[in-house]
């Protein structure tokens, strides 16, 4: 991991009418780091990561992304998005093209590849998250835990600097969860820049660099898992912590 930042957001505020989203967020991500980011629902956290490839704009504060302004529009919103892998809740996968088209669709259009270049790169990286047999299937033809996976292999196909998970696994069912965690595992230990939106308190501790801890859209508390998890120090992470340990038990 390096000095630099990869990632710098600047007193970010963001407001949908009259309700305010995101509130002063400053946060800054080196190159490298695998950030997790919880809270309780409508905290913020997916908006946070959907700003920092222009998914959701900014009214007011600075992002800049890989030395790119992404608040001044225009050519560097498409040039940030090129390095900004996303892979969503929902699989997002287009039904009517296999899983290799799927995957070999974005780098032919944005990076210019032939469709044999796509090709080597998709399989690639479908080896790489462990389905290279599924290529020539559709995505209803695939289990919910394979779609994720697909996705994310096509996110990985335009060769991103950062990769972006927004409840990457809440759609999915329990038995599923692990096989997706262990691909998201397998690309930290690659030393990829990682954000990722999640619930699952066992990966942020496995993975983390730095966990956040969101509430009514302001970053309230951050640090490394050992201490966020041993020793938070604001009241509404030690009871969100406490309501998912007593979820967990439950199950």
């Amino acid at each position: 991991m390096t000095t630099e930042s990869i990632i710098r957001m600047e007193a970010v505020n963001k407001w949908y009418g009259e309700f305010q989203v995101l509130t002063g967020i400053d946060l800054s991500v080196r190159q490298g780091e695998r950030i997790v980011i919880c809270g309780p629902s409508g905290s913020g956290k997916s908006t946070l990561i959907r700003c920092i490839n222009r998914l959701e704009t900014v009214q007011k504060g600075r992002i800049v992304v890989d030395g790119i302004d992404l608040t001044a529009g225009g050519k560097n919103v498409d040039a940030v998005r090129a390095e900004v892998g996303m892979v969503f809740q929902q699989f997002n996968l287009f039904p009517h093209l296999t899983i290799l088209e799927n995957c070999t669709l974005a780098p032919m259009r944005s990076r210019g590849m032939t469709k044999a270049q796509a090709e080597e790169v998709a399989m690639k990286y479908l080896t790489r998250v462990r389905i290279p047999e599924q290529a020539k299937k559709y995505p209803s033809q695939l289990s919910g835990g394979q779609q994720q996976r697909v996705a994310i292999a096509r996110a990985l196909c335009m060769t991103p600097k950062i990769m972006l998970f927004d409840e990457p696994t809440s759609a999915l069912d329990p038995e599923m969860v692990k096989e997706v965690l262990d691909t998201m595992i397998g690309l930290a230990e690659d030393g990829m820049t990682m954000l990722c939106v999640t619930h699952e308190m066992g990966f942020a501790r496995s993975v983390a660099d730095r966990v956040i801890f969101m509430a009514e859209g302001k970053i309230v508390e951050q640090a490394p898992p050992e201490e966020f998890f041993g020793n938070p120090k604001d009241e509404r992470t030690r009871q969100f912590l406490g309501q998912i340990l007593s979820s967990h038990q439950a199950h």
